[in-house]
């Protein structure tokens, strides 16, 4: 390498610099009041905006702040100048661009900062994994910072899209109490024609692995798999729930979630919700009469009837601590899933694995809503964004002619049933759709787990709605070793895998996509149960236990299991109660009791640790969350709580 590689050549154009300008033509539109009252940062930040161009003469306008978490660099035509980390940042600064001449057109003033988000789907497996729940504290306090940093702003809108951004956003613009706010939904992405979704194309290594996939077929189906540029996926995970769930708050306006990225209706979305917050501000409706403890319960009970991710048991109660809410604790949870159907039939749980934008025609989050308004489970008092209720959105939206035409569309263009997609809660009986999440206890979880119930395989399910499963141990101390396992033909069929150390403490509470997904698409995977301190993917599915606590690096026993214990399951989808036990060995079997004592008695697995590669930035994030309440609180950071435990850390050690 040499220096005249770098500073290659140049013409005179380079050196001609120019060292003054005249500089922006007019005057502020000052008055002495403003000049005599006026702190200096707001007469400055006039100066700043001629400075960037904007009219002088137009500088009086509502000051509306647009943030987003858009990534990459695109040219004009949408080609890719620099690329971002994933589709559901890539496309959003064109609704931003559309919130912003709207904000114009009406003689306001907008604004836009940025914080990217990163993608789940590109770190699974690789070590980018540590950063990914961490990254959404760490944007809320940036955006709210950002939020903060313009203190002229009326108004702000969020737009976002996907897993860890869009909650981020969502935690951001709740602690906007006494602002206007409104978040606009990114969308998805379109499926392929012909190919898989995003998530069943992450399996390709397994499949190919497992002899289950031509190399020919993996490097095809894996090109096509995003079929339009922009979006969240397919398929109702992290990032498709937190729309919807964004919209069950009132968040975000009625019929806003899942709509297809890059489309004219998805413009609109935003151009309608810059309208809508200029309005909130006209009326003096802020965040703090729309996020309310009922805003929340409705939320749970939307998440509940799509059948959403797990990893909203971790977004919610952030959402509800920002809020200043009521904090949903594991009985609420559990309340709800008990007398929510689910009602929402779309990738990954199914029956039928229609992609969210089937979801987004048939009538997403309203049409789910009439349904539920019938069956008396929506607090219909809570005020929207729309400035009315939710029963009032829902009374327009019965007779609007945008949901008989979508409806229609649906029928036309896939030649589907929208109530195939959202189905009545009777077809949703008939069909089989249970209720969505349980949360398993048992010597192995004494402070609890999680899973998805109504996505376990129903072929392994008993008659009576009751998942058994009883097995041998096979335990990994880390998501690699154990998926390198499944490649390598090393589980069998009825074994219990085990992966330790994947909590906050360990990995930052890693998702293990890699696992769940390989699990779901071999063909062996439907018998073997997946128990884990770290998180699924919103998209995964089967017979999984995550957040397991203690997580095994804070002595949570499930840190003391060792290969070929003998561990038994039982979940009661209908009923939604679970037991995960260690009951000893093949040659000393145990009661649960008796094997409570056995892992109490137990040392650590010799090999748990925390991952070598763990960044300081996430212990950091983990000792702060774990004095906040840890994952069953959201893994927030409660201010209070931090700052008397540092200060009685200070006097016990004398500092």
């Amino acid at each position: 390498m040499a220096i005249e590689t770098i500073f290659t050549p140049q013409d005179d154009a380079f050196y001609s610099v120019i060292t003054h300008a005249a500089g922006p033509q007019g005057a502020l539109p000052l008055t002495p009041q403003m000049l005599m009252e006026s702190p200096s940062g707001n007469l400055f930040g006039m100066t700043q905006n001629a400075g960037m161009g904007w009219d002088a003469n137009k500088l009086t306008g509502k000051e509306v702040l647009i943030i987003g978490t858009q990534g990459g660099i695109r040219a004009g035509d949408g080609r890719p100048i620099a690329l971002g980390y994933h589709t559901g940042h890539w496309e959003i600064g064109l609704q931003m661009q559309a919130a912003a001449k709207e904000i114009t057109r009406n003689g306001g003033i907008p604004f836009a900062a940025f914080v990217s988000d990163p993608c789940d789907g590109r770190s699974q497996g690789t070590h980018g994994m540590f950063d990914s729940l961490p990254y959404r504290n760490d944007a809320a306090i940036v955006f709210r910072r950002l939020i903060r940093s313009l203190p002229t702003r009326r108004a702000v809108i969020g737009v976002a899209t996907c897993d860890k951004g869009l909650p981020a956003t969502m935690i951001a613009l709740a602690a906007m109490h006494h602002l206007p706010t409104i978040l606009v939904p990114g969308g998805a992405t379109l499926p392929p024609t012909f190919g898989e979704d995003a998530g069943k194309v992450q399996t390709i290594g397994a499949r190919y692995a497992n002899h289950e996939l031509s190399l020919q077929e993996a490097a095809e189906l894996g090109c096509r798999a995003c079929a339009s540029p922009g979006g969240g996926c397919q398929f109702l995970g992290t990032a498709g729930t937190s729309q919807v769930v964004a919209e069950a708050l009132g968040m975000a306006l009625p019929h806003s979630a899942l709509a297809p990225s890059g489309q004219d209706v998805w413009l609109e979305i935003s151009r309608q919700s810059a309208r809508a917050v200029a309005q909130l501000d006209d009326r003096g409706i802020t965040t703090r009469d729309i996020l309310t403890d009922k805003a929340i319960e409705n939320a749970m009970v939307i998440h509940a009837a799509f059948g959403g991710s797990t990893n909203l048991l971790l977004h919610i109660p952030a959402i509800a601590h920002a809020a200043g809410c009521t904090i949903p604790d594991v009985d609420h949870w559990t309340r709800i899933n008990r007398k929510v159907p689910r009602l929402v039939s779309v990738l990954p749980t199914g029956p039928d694995y229609h992609p969210t934008v089937r979801a987004f025609l048939a009538g997403g989050v309203p049409e789910v809503m009439l349904h539920l308004r019938d069956l008396g489970l929506l607090h219909l008092d809570a005020m929207t964004v729309t400035g009315q209720t939710v029963g009032e959105n829902l009374d327009w939206w019965q007779a609007s002619e945008r949901r008989e035409r979508f409806r229609q569309c649906l029928r036309e263009q896939d030649g589907v049933d929208p109530d195939d997609v959202i189905l009545p809660p009777e077809r949703a009986k008939a069909r089989g759709l249970t209720s969505t999440v349980a949360f398993p206890v048992g010597n192995i979880a004494p402070e609890g787990s999680v899973i998805k119930a109504t996505a376990i395989d129903p072929s392994v399910v008993g008659e009576d709605g009751v998942y058994r499963h009883t097995g041998r141990a096979r335990v990994f101390v880390s998501e690699a070793r154990a998926i390198k396992a499944i490649k390598n033909g090393e589980i069998e069929r009825g074994d219990i895998m085990v992966v330790i150390g994947g909590g906050p403490s360990g990995t930052g509470m890693e998702e293990t996509y890699q696992l769940t997904s390989a699990l779901k698409h071999v063909s062996w995977g439907k018998t073997v149960s997946l128990i884990t301190d770290a998180r699924f993917s919103g998209v995964s599915t089967g017979a999984c236990f995550g957040h397991v606590a203690p997580e095994a690096l804070a002595g949570g026993p499930i840190g003391k299991l060792r290969d070929n214990d003998i561990i038994e399951i039982e979940v009661d989808r209908l009923s939604l109660t679970g037991r995960v036990n260690f009951i000893g060995t093949a040659h000393q079997p145990l009661t649960p009791e008796e094997g409570a004592v056995e892992l109490a008695r137990r040392s650590p697995h010799p090999e748990l640790h925390a991952h070598d590669f763990l960044p300081d930035d996430t212990r950091l994030w983990a000792a702060l969350q774990s004095v906040s309440g840890g994952t069953w609180k959201g893994c927030i950071y409660d201010t209070d709580k931090i700052i008397e435990v540092i200060n009685a850390g200070k006097k016990a050690l004398g500092i």
